[in-house]
């Protein structure tokens, strides 16, 4: 519990968020859906950031300030800045308010809490709070039922996973040196997914077929492929011409992705990745004509 809450504890702490990027906007509306009160959206004084911090705050009802002169009243401080603005972002509001009992988060994959160390000197608790989801612009993610990985000092851990329990979300502890692992896996199941998705489209450019054209005829595959990947895990999900061991049908793919020699290479990775990791027939052979 913060110091001098006790007498509050029928009102969730007020947050200040750092920046207004596309984290911010769906973290943001999501606290304020969970009746959480955001006092503030700080961001830099470039137009457009001021901008999109106003937009924001009304979107909220909270007070958009620039970061430079802020004074910040809130609890909590959630830092949604790009990581290699964390510390700057922290050292700049180092004087911004008095820290000693404040709790401040930050929502990078990759980076510890010790980012935020110029805080914690002050006195504030610290974690890095990261939710294992895609954030894009034009698109705004909901938060229920999304795993956030928490590491960090354990009263502001403890705060996190409140926090997020009332977002309806999971949480899990992630070690500080297990964060760019963590990193690293997240960027297999979106970016990474992302673009093999596109290089999906240069084929079917190969085969006829327009990006347009080629996305909406895959997505039923795709759903498909996701809710077995749901239900059965990846090996009860694999299917295709490796699962069945056709060697003469993976010889002709890769003579025809010759006409896309960058996208040939990605289809060969991850035909040996299929390999070591799925259950497949005719390994060797398969194995030997992957060799080309």
């Amino acid at each position: 519990m913060l110091p001098g809450m006790s007498r509050k504890l029928s009102r969730k702490p007020q947050i200040t968020i750092v920046g207004a990027g596309n984290l911010a906007g769906a973290l943001a509306v999501s606290l304020r859906g969970a009746g959480y009160k955001i006092d503030q959206i700080l961001s830099r004084n470039a137009a457009d950031s001021l901008r999109r911090a106003r937009k924001l705050a009304r979107e909220v009802g909270a007070s958009a300030v620039a970061a430079a002169g802020a004074q910040i009243r809130a609890e909590i401080v959630w830092f949604c800045v790009p990581d290699a603005a964390i510390a700057q972002a922290a050292t700049s509001l180092s004087g911004a308010a008095h820290w000693k009992g404040k709790v401040a988060l930050h929502s990078s994959g990759a980076l510890t809490s010790d980012e935020l160390t110029v805080l914690r000197e002050q006195g504030a608790a610290v974690a890095s709070v990261h939710p294992l989801m895609t954030f894009v612009r034009g698109s705004r993610a909901a938060l229920v039922g999304v795993p956030f990985a928490i590491e960090g000092n354990p009263k502001a851990a403890r705060v996190a996973r409140g926090i997020v329990r009332r977002l309806h979300g999971q949480t899990f502890a992630i070690g500080k040196r297990r964060k760019e692992a963590y990193h690293a896996w997240g960027m297999f199941a979106s970016p990474l997914l992302t673009a093999l998705l596109a290089a999906s489209e240069r084929v079917a450019g190969a085969a006829g077929v327009s990006r347009k054209a080629a996305r909406e005829r895959m997505l039923p595959i795709l759903r498909q492929t996701l809710a077995n990947y749901a239900k059965l895990g990846a090996p009860g999900s694999f299917s295709g011409p490796i699962a069945r061991g056709d060697v003469a049908t993976i010889g002709k793919h890769l003579q025809v992705l010759l006409e896309v020699p960058e996208v040939r290479e990605v289809y060969i990775a991850l035909a040996r990745a299929a390999l070591r990791d799925l259950p497949a027939r005719n390994r060797a052979a398969l194995e030997e004509i992957l060799k080309g």
